[in-house]
């Protein structure tokens, strides 16, 4: 066997365990599901709803026939080359050497999706920036990051919708909170989620002074239907404030008290929604993040309860910060978790952060594989 054949062996084996892995053959299944739902008189009276399925159904249409694709090519590839080598065709091989290589570029970019291994990476997310020290310069670059993560949500072709927003008066954002539909929103951004560093000449210095900046960002993963209702929230638990909305909303805004607040006063988690025209809208939107973040405070609780028992704890703090974009005096954004670097900065905050994703599911699974070892 060639060293060629030998490639193409080794790619098809890979291929087809990445099928078995992402339990391909039951796409179709799930594809039939999900456009018998589409087919109901009624899809469309919930729009959120319907619009998430119909991109669901999409994306594991496109998915499945990429996959399909890979496939079909290595195999006339394989039997391409097979005949090359028996007949000594160089120009054959050469061809075949180059489809190779970019058949294996294909599949690296698409074996990402086997590294989505959390239970709720397949969601969709709400995440939330929030400027942290920095005066100006760190709401300006906590609008900054917003933009970036909206620029890569929109190449990921996922829909985006702010629920809630607090500008400063100088032109940035004390805090922002969106959804992104889409499948494997929460996968992809989870990895994002912590503080991150700006160091730049400020556009808000006189003396054009080197200033560092602070943003923290949370993301929340979309609940399932039967998490959603697993999780209870007694009224009695709850504080309820409306007021007038200064986000959008169209002709309502800054007319009605649609903007809804609500406490959860027993952990002190304030969520507000301002997005929709109604107050009831606004309501039910707030209580969804409210129980995504309820959710994800049961499940950091158990995490930290379970590191106790092993002898460990892991506070979350501030000052760490996951990832460095630096702007001056050279330019460079570095993730201190994985040690991966990009200079392009301009590129990175205009939404390539795919790489930097990649890599830090690549050592999540690096490090689970180690521990399930050791165990």
């Amino acid at each position: 066997m060639s060293p060629l054949e030998k490639r193409l062996q080794d790619l098809s084996k890979r291929v087809q365990s990445a099928f078995l892995m992402l339990h391909l053959s039951e796409y179709p299944g799930k594809i039939s599901a999900l456009e018998a739902e589409m087919s109901s008189p009624d899809f469309w009276s919930d729009q959120n709803r319907a619009k998430g399925i119909s991109q669901e159904a999409a994306s594991l249409k496109e998915e499945l026939a990429a996959w399909e694709d890979v496939q079909v090519e290595l195999t006339e590839l394989a039997e391409l080359t097979e005949l090359a080598v028996h007949e000594g065709n160089e120009q054959v091989v050469k061809e075949a050497e180059k489809t190779l290589n970019e058949l294996e570029a294909r599949f690296r970019k698409m074996e990402m999706a086997t590294l989505f291994s959390g239970s709720y990476d397949e969601r969709s997310a709400i995440v939330t920036v929030h400027a942290g020290a920095g005066g100006a310069d760190a709401m300006n670059w906590a609008e900054m990051l917003a933009r970036m993560f909206m620029r890569f949500c929109e190449s990921k072709d996922w829909s985006t919708s702010i629920l809630d927003e607090s500008r400063s008066e100088e032109g940035g954002i004390k805090k922002l909170v969106f959804e992104v539909r889409g499948r494997r929103a929460y996968g992809y951004l989870r990895s994002e989620a912590g503080v991150h560093r700006l160091v730049r000449i400020s556009p808000f210095d006189a003396e054009k002074m080197r200033h560092t900046s602070f943003a923290l960002v949370e993301v929340l993963p979309e609940l399932d239907d039967l998490t959603d209702k697993q999780i209870s929230i007694p009224d009695a638990d709850l504080r309820i404030d409306t007021f007038m909305s200064s986000g959008p909303g169209g002709q309502g805004v800054n007319t009605t008290y649609s903007a809804v607040r609500i406490t959860h006063e027993p952990t002190n988690i304030v969520v507000t929604c301002q997005n929709e025209r109604s107050q009831q809208q606004n309501k039910e939107t707030a209580m969804k993040v409210l129980k995504s973040r309820l959710f994800q405070k049961m499940q950091e609780e158990r995490a930290e309860k379970l590191e106790e028992l092993r002898g460990g704890r892991v506070n979350p703090e501030w000052g760490s910060q996951i990832r460095s974009y630096v702007l001056h005096p050279y330019k460079l954004a570095k993730d201190h978790r994985t040690q991966k670097e990009m200079q392009d900065v301009e590129a990175v905050l205009g939404g390539e952060l795919e790489p930097f994703m990649e890599a830090y599911l690549r050592r999540e699974a690096e490090e689970s594989a180690r521990k399930d070892s050791e165990e």
